[in-house]
């Protein structure tokens, strides 16, 4: 354990992630914990609401995420980044909560953004693989965004976690690996297969519509 830590006058906010929860695993600070809930707060719940889609079950899943880092915090390995940890631990509470509630389907994708840049002519894989901060928005800016919800949540749970880790919460496909516990090249194939799925469902949608339009 660094010496930095055993100084009583160190600045728990200039620690990084790592060094915190080796600290805690040591001494369990209840303010070395409550800096690391407060770094990740906002963060975590987004990405569990957005993944549960009701707000009550994200808390729910919430509150035991940061239980689990407490009463897991010995099994950290002090070779690894926390956050990948965190959001592995915030996925398998998830997944828990839907399981208790008979839920497999993420139903509230919506963030709200704003844009007048939507390109309608583009195809789901232009717009997953482009320059977009993020995709899914872009996409739903011209359509209707509860369809590309139902979209989105016709997939598998399994195609679904790649596109929360990687698009909405930008990890690297290594980072969402290490939290699905998946090898890199699963994450890839399971976003291609996603990508191919959403033009297929988007094409039939619009041939519906032109069919009963004639």
């Amino acid at each position: 354990m660094p010496n930095e830590l055993s100084n009583p006058t160190v600045n728990l906010a200039e620690l990084s992630d790592e060094q915190l929860i080796a600290h805690y695993k040591q001494c369990e600070d209840r303010s070395v914990f409550e800096v690391l809930i407060q770094r990740y707060q906002r963060e975590i719940y987004s990405y569990l609401k957005r993944y549960i889609g009701q707000a009550e079950l994200a808390e729910d899943a919430f509150q035991g995420t940061f239980l689990q880092v407490h009463l897991k915090c010995y099994q950290f390995d002090s070779d690894r980044r926390f956050r990948p940890w965190l959001y592995a631990i915030a996925t398998n509470q998830a997944i828990d909560v839907q399981r208790r509630n008979k839920r497999h389907r993420m139903v509230s994708l919506d963030r709200g953004a704003s844009s007048d840049n939507d390109e309608r002519g583009s195809s789901w894989s232009d717009k997953l693989v482009g320059d977009s901060h993020d995709p899914f928005d872009t996409a739903a800016l011209g359509e209707d965004r509860a369809w590309v919800n139902e979209a989105i949540g016709s997939l598998g749970d399994a195609m679904q976690q790649v596109i929360q880790l990687v698009y909405y919460q930008g990890m690297k496909y290594r980072e969402a690996a290490e939290v699905l516990g998946i090898p890199v090249g699963t994450v890839k194939s399971r976003l291609h297969v996603a990508v191919q799925r959403l033009s297929q469902i988007r094409s039939e949608a619009r041939r519906e519509s032109e069919d009963q339009r004639g």
